[in-house]
């Protein structure tokens, strides 16, 4: 793989799906790559898929804001900046307004949305004394339309979506560009989840991977490579001109209505 991320220093949040995806990727070419995640089994995932890369996994809970901040600033000051920052780290959550509780709403919230305020907030004084930098917020299509029962889940993804433009439109003065990115279906644990859900325990998700499939129109889930490119492309020089954009990776979802 061309090694367009030669030099740069990355954070990703999220140690497995799209974070893990977006870590390999920018790995591969030639990032120094920092990745956080809470699932031990997760972490222990992403450190055998990194055998043979410049790639550090820590365990940090996200939504703790000491946490964040020792981890952030540890790499910041070792490494004398930070050129990339990807926020996927995230959990799918199903409610509507009856059945979402207060604590089921703040546990969305702090993990979903308040951890890209926090890991922005503290990486960007390293990202603004590099000279500019890039940061990818991982959205989802359910910030821009909604299934049922998906309340704060989507709450949060719609959020992220604002909370790029005003992050861009504030961090342009110093080089620092802020975009996100929408996914439909892709194929993570998050999805299998999902699906798991759907079919109910012990039942064979596939039937459920196949008709969440059937709803986009290319005809199938997307890949966490397709996503990742995507990633690339926004943290890379070559989306110089992008900031404060959501770019949607979908398969068409958005594009169709049902009907």
């Amino acid at each position: 793989m061309e090694q367009d991320f030669a030099g740069k220093v990355a954070l990703v949040t999220g140690s497995s799906g799209i974070g893990l995806g977006a870590a390999l990727r920018l790995a591969n070419g030639g990032a120094k790559v920092f990745v956080c995640g809470i699932d031990d089994a997760h972490n222990a995932a992403a450190e055998k898929a990194a055998s043979g890369l410049n790639m550090t996994i820590a365990k940090v809970d996200v939504s703790d804001e000491a946490q964040v901040s020792e981890w952030i600033t540890a790499i910041g000051k070792a490494e004398g900046g930070i050129d990339i920052l990807v926020n996927a780290a995230a959990i799918q959550t199903y409610g509507d307004l009856t059945t979402t509780d207060s604590a089921h709403w703040d546990r969305v919230m702090s993990i979903n949305l308040r951890s890209c305020f926090l890991s922005s907030h503290h990486a960007y004084p390293f990202m603004k004394n590099r000279g500019g930098g890039s940061i990818v917020h991982v959205s989802s299509v359910q910030g821009h339309a909604n299934q049922n029962g998906v309340l704060a889940y989507a709450t949060t993804k719609g959020a992220i979506h604002a909370m790029t433009r005003a992050m861009a439109v504030d961090c342009a003065k110093d080089k620092v560009r802020v975009n996100s990115i929408s996914p439909g279906s892709v194929r993570t644990p998050l999805l299998e989840f999902a699906a798991q859900e759907v079919v109910g325990p012990g039942n064979d998700i596939e039937p459920a991977i196949a008709e969440f499939g059937a709803a986009h129109p290319i005809g199938r889930v997307g890949t966490v490579a397709e996503t990742s490119e995507l990633i690339a492309f926004l943290a890379s020089d070559r989306s110089g001109f992008c900031t404060g954009g959501d770019y949607l990776v979908d398969g068409g979802l958005s594009a169709h209505l049902g009907v």
